[in-house]
C-alpha cells in the first residue's frame, strides 16, 4: 500500500520548486518534510527526487506525482457526494494544465473564468509552446493540455478545439526600413523577427507557406504573447500574431501585414486523462464551448 503522506509530501516538493516551499505549504518542517520523502524513497528503492533550484521529480517520481493529484480529483468527486467528509477537504481542489500562451492570451481565460465560477476550484497553468504541451502529459505533470498534436496521448481523451488564425505583422516604420521594396528572400533574410522560443517555428513556416521561401534572419527572443506584440508595435521586428490581437491594430494602422491575406493557422486540440473525474469533465465542456466561440474551424 502506497503512504499518501509521504506521496503528498514528494508532489508538494515537486509543485513548489523546493523543500521550504513545500513545507510552509503542507504546515509542517522542512525536516518532516525532507523524512517523508527520504523515507518513501527508501521503501520504494528509487529516487524519486533531483534536488536543486528547482527540485525536479525523477521519471518515477514524475508517475507518483501524477497518481496522487488524479486520486485527490476522485477524492474531491466523493466530499461532494458524501456532505459529512467535507471537513476532509483541505481547501479548493487544483487542476494541473499546460497551455500555450497565444490560447492564455486571448480565448482560454474565459474558459478559466466560467470553469472556476461554476466550480470554485483552482488552475495551475503551466505554460509551453502548442507543440509541446503534450509532453507534459507524458510525464504526468499535468491533467490536460491544449496542445497540436491530435494523437491521443497515451490515457487520455482527444477533443478538437479549432485553429487560431496567425498572420504575418511589422510596425509601418519596420516596414519602410526593410521593406521598402517588397516582401522577398533578400528582404526577409536581412529584416529581424521575434520569436517565442526555440521551439517556435511559425515565422519560418509562414514564409514557406506563404511566399514559398526559406528565413533565416536574425532573431530578437520574446517569450510571452504581449511582449512580442508590444515589440512589434514598437518597431522591433516582424512576428507571427494570433489576428485576434492583430486585428485592432491592423485597423488603425500602428501595424501592417507583410503579405496581405497570407495567413497560417494552428489547429488546436484538448487532451485531458481518461480519469472519470467530474471537475476535469466540467473543466473541458468550458474550454471546448469557450473555443467554439472564439477559433475558427479546423
Amino acid at each position: 500500500m502506497l503512504d499518501y503522506r509521504s506521496l503528498a509530501a514528494v508532489a508538494a516538493v515537486v509543485r513548489e520548486g523546493s523543500f521550504d516551499k513545500a513545507a510552509a505549504v503542507l504546515g509542517v518542517t522542512p525536516s518532516a518534510v525532507s523524512q517523508r520523502v527520504k523515507g518513501l524513497e527508501e521503501r520504494l528503492g528509487a529516487v524519486l527526487l533531483t534536488r536543486g533550484q528547482p527540485c525536479r521529480p525523477t521519471a518515477v517520481g514524475a508517475k507518483l506525482c501524477a497518481h496522487v493529484e488524479q486520486v485527490r480529483l476522485l477524492e474531491r468527486d466523493v466530499i461532494t457526494d458524501l456532505p459529512k467528509l467535507a471537513d476532509e477537504a483541505s481547501g479548493p481542489a487544483v487542476i494541473r494544465v499546460a497551455v500555450n500562451a497565444d490560447s492564455a492570451s486571448t480565448w482560454f481565460p474565459r474558459a478559466a473564468a466560467q470553469f472556476a465560477a461554476e466550480t470554485g476550484a483552482m488552475l495551475d497553468l503551466v505554460m509551453e509552446d502548442e507543440a509541446h504541451t503534450a509532453d507534459r502529459l507524458r510525464t504526468g505533470d499535468v491533467l490536460a493540455a491544449v496542445t497540436a498534436e491530435p494523437a491521443p496521448v497515451s490515457g487520455c481523451r482527444t477533443y478538437p478545439l479549432g485553429a487560431i488564425d496567425y498572420v504575418a505583422t511589422a510596425s509601418p516604420g519596420f516596414m519602410s526600413r526593410y521593406f521598402a521594396n517588397g516582401v522577398d528572400a533578400a528582404s526577409l533574410q536581412g529584416a529581424p523577427m521575434l520569436r517565442f522560443d526555440r521551439h517556435d517555428g511559425l515565422q519560418a513556416r509562414w514564409a514557406q507557406e506563404a511566399l514559398g521561401l526559406q528565413v533565416s534572419a536574425p532573431v530578437h527572443w520574446t517569450p510571452a504573447t504581449q511582449v512580442m506584440l508590444d515589440m512589434t508595435l514598437a518597431g522591433l521586428g516582424w512576428a507571427m500574431t494570433p489576428l485576434a490581437l492583430a486585428q485592432p491594430h491592423l485597423g488603425t494602422g500602428r501595424l501592417i501585414e507583410l503579405s496581405p491575406r497570407r495567413r497560417i493557422a494552428v489547429a488546436l486540440y484538448w487532451q485531458r486523462t481518461r480519469l472519470a473525474a467530474r471537475l476535469l469533465d466540467r473543466l473541458t465542456l468550458a474550454v471546448r464551448a469557450a473555443a467554439a466561440e472564439a477559433l475558427a474551424a479546423p
